[in-house]
């Protein structure tokens, strides 16, 4: 059900992208740590995987869109070591540690990424632009963004993150969990 759930989110977003027209666009992916002809390398890597997100941005960039660098390599290379010591632990002693350690640091690191994210938008979007931001659900940007940045989500972040809670620690009733997999389901508009 939580693929089919997924791939409907997904669907719905590159429907949502596909009917647009792209003037001024900028992109601003969550992990992206370059811009230029290395990022669309990134982008094309991505697509070869079969991520539908970035088959949207690379569908949105050859409509015209401007891949930005949106993150700091050593934050996201911090947090991306973080994870492979735990996958990689060899022992449960290690692995324990290893998982304390990144919920111990977790918030933190997540509260600087937000700050470069925000910082990359406010400085590089421009009047008359229009940003586009692809990011995780447990990220805080928008309070970050200037004043004079309108932000418009085209699914609401605190249904999203309710179903991740609901789908990793079965956190609510299971009608609530079904209506907000239909949500992730429905078009945007």
């Amino acid at each position: 059900m939580h693929m089919e759930v997924v791939e409907g989110f997904w669907n719905s977003i590159q429907k949502y992208f596909g009917e647009l027209e792209i003037s001024n666009f900028k992109i601003y992916q969550d992990g992206m740590v370059a811009d230029g002809d290395m990022g669309q390398k990134i982008v094309e890597e991505g697509l070869k995987s079969g991520s539908k997100n970035y088959e949207i941005i690379y569908k949105l960039i050859q409509k015209g869109a401007v891949l930005v660098k949106t993150e700091d390599f050593t934050l996201v290379k911090k947090e991306r070591d973080m994870f492979l010591r735990i996958t990689g632990a060899r022992s449960l002693n290690e692995k324990l540690s290893s998982y304390l350690k990144y919920k111990l640091f977790k918030n933190e690191l997540l509260r600087k990424r937000d700050s470069f994210i925000a910082n990359r938008i406010n400085e590089t979007l421009n009047h008359e632009e229009t940003g586009i931001l692809f990011i995780g659900a447990y990220h805080n940007i928008i309070p970050m963004l200037d004043k004079d940045i309108h932000v418009k989500e085209i699914k609401e972040i605190e249904k999203i993150r309710s179903y991740q809670k609901a789908l990793l620690y079965g956190k609510g009733n299971f009608k609530s969990f079904e209506e907000l997999s239909k949500y992730l389901l429905y078009p945007v508009v």
